[in-house]
């Protein structure tokens, strides 16, 4: 069951010899191949550590845009609705 929705030109990367051996392990065991298991590894990645890479970018470029608040500030806001929350 191919998935052939938008690919890429092939890409050629060189890996450590033991991380293949396994790629390859998994591959045969799931009758599936290594494409498959690297797409799967990445997805895994972007879905949990490059997300987070991809967030904490954007965050600093919102910060060097002047888009962020002062923690200060906000503590004080924060501090006034509990205040009128309490009167």
């Amino acid at each position: 069951m191919a998935d052939h929705r938008n690919l890429s030109q092939p890409i050629t990367m060189r890996l450590p010899q033991d991380i293949l051996a396994e790629i390859e392990q998994i591959a045969a065991a799931c009758d599936r191949t290594r494409s498959w298991v690297f797409v799967r590894a990445l997805k895994t990645y972007l879905a949990a550590e490059g997300r987070e890479i991809i967030e904490i970018a954007k965050a600093r470029q919102q910060v060097e845009n002047g888009e962020s608040f002062d923690l200060q500030d906000v503590i004080a806001e924060v501090d006034d609705i509990v205040k009128g929350a309490a009167a």
